[in-house]
């Protein structure tokens, strides 16, 4: 299997993915009517710096013609590149010679410019903007970077960069071992949601955050946190709880009270080994059976089509881990099989390995497993006719993904698994 079974729009995320985009004074351009990236660009010894500071401001997110969207990542050794400006239009281009491909980028928001009411910038509420969704993330510690090691070894997703409490936790006021998120928080994370709802086209909320070692607890969290974001969400957008799995009383409070719309427990890996190995918290806390019995449990309250998992894609070729291409791609598609098969529908992330590991012969197997994962998951989903429900997730949010990319190609419904 080959990105060549891809459809177009598939393969040039992938492609810019995996290749990056070279910096240009056009992206430097972009970046100052477009919705900014988390990460800026920053130059090289003796690479040109138009700034004079050693760093530039990037878009957050490319769009195509066909609505493609795709978040930039940069690589000075990309054969890609973006020219032109606003006024006369951007356009991406493989190679300094290569036909030119008409783009936009996701423009500011202004909801997230400016400060809340009680002085903080609005960029610090605990909101994100994915496309056409709104992630919810005041929480984003995890406290299973917290708890002691068991056998040397930490409780956190070994995957995970992002779950450990940082500056930005204490800035967002979040207390590590205390369920209730403090008040302050939830004012203005309704504050700025509420403007966000008004000012733009939101399609998807998903409440994210860190795991509490106690489901219970989470649930609690969770909870609250639900009803906080109904109370400003006047246009009912579909909410999705993206907590870890939770035990059977909180799913029935969730369902009962209609708090959210879908849920997406996060199982990462398939197999009861790889789990266990690659989300030792996950497996300590809760475990492996548990938290597929926890899906089955939210399958039985809200129906096909509302319960779905985030899976890890391409974790298990990580040197830590081991696995072949072909080892790892017929454990993920056994997963797939069986997941659908219960009306567990999966996603998966692509997998980006940590800085020092991502050389190109890792990367090249990288984009195989990718490929061969998605093309198989394409066949698991349209021999069962399974579609992700549009109020979870769609092309325009799915910026590490492809299924909705593949599911929207009429060309691929001719590539075989």
């Amino acid at each position: 299997m080959s990105s060549d079974q891809l459809p177009a729009s598939a393969k040039l995320k992938l492609d810019l993915m995996f290749e990056g985009i070279r910096y240009s004074d056009a992206l430097g351009r972009a970046a100052e009517h477009s919705f900014l990236n988390d990460f800026p660009y920053r130059f090289g010894p003796g690479e040109h710096d138009p700034t004079g500071t050693g760093w530039a401001q990037l878009p957050y997110m490319l769009v195509t013609p066909d609505d493609t969207h795709i978040c930039l990542r940069t690589q000075r050794t990309s054969p890609w590149s973006v020219s032109g400006s606003r006024e006369e239009g951007y356009e991406l281009r493989r190679d300094e010679n290569g036909e030119g491909l008409t783009v936009d980028f996701e423009p500011a928001q202004r909801w997230m410019t400016g400060q809340t009411s009680d002085g903080l910038p609005r960029a610090r509420a605990g909101l994100a903007l994915h496309g056409d969704m709104i992630v919810v993330n005041v929480a984003p510690a995890c406290e299973y970077f917290t708890v002691p090691k068991q056998e040397g070894r930490s409780a956190n997703c070994s995957f995970c960069r992002y779950g450990a409490p940082t500056r930005q936790t204490r800035e967002l006021g979040q207390v590590m071992g205390q369920t209730a998120i403090p008040e302050p928080l939830y004012r203005r994370m309704q504050e700025v949601l509420e403007a966000a709802l008004e000012e733009t086209p939101i399609r998807h909320l998903y409440l994210v955050g860190g795991s509490l070692t106690d489901p219970r607890e989470e649930g609690i969290r969770y909870a609250e946190l639900a009803r906080r974001v109904q109370q400003v969400n006047r246009q009912r957008v579909p909410l999705t709880c993206g907590s870890g799995a939770l035990p059977e009383e909180s799913l029935r409070l969730l369902h009962g009270e209609g708090l959210v719309d879908a849920v997406s427990f996060n199982l990462e890996v398939w197999s009861q080994p790889l789990f266990e190995r690659i989300c030792p918290g996950k497996q300590r806390y809760v475990g492996y059976e548990g938290w597929i019995a926890s899906l089955e449990k939210a399958l039985e309250l809200w129906g096909e089509g509302r319960v779905y998992s985030a899976m890890v894609a391409g974790v298990e070729i990580d040197p830590d881990v081991g696995l072949s291409v072909d080892e790892a791609a017929e454990i993920a598609l056994r997963g797939a099989e069986d997941l659908c098969s219960r009306g567990i529908v999966p996603i998966y992330s692509l997998y980006w390995p940590r800085p020092g590991r991502d050389y190109p012969e890792h990367l090249k197997n990288l984009r195989r497993y990718f490929t061969r994962l998605q093309l198989g998951y394409h066949e698991v989903r349209r021999a069962r006719g399974i579609r992700f429900w549009e109020g979870f997730v769609c092309h325009r949010c799915s910026y590490m993904q492809i299924e909705c990319d593949l599911d929207r190609s009429p060309a691929a419904d001719h590539a075989e698994g």
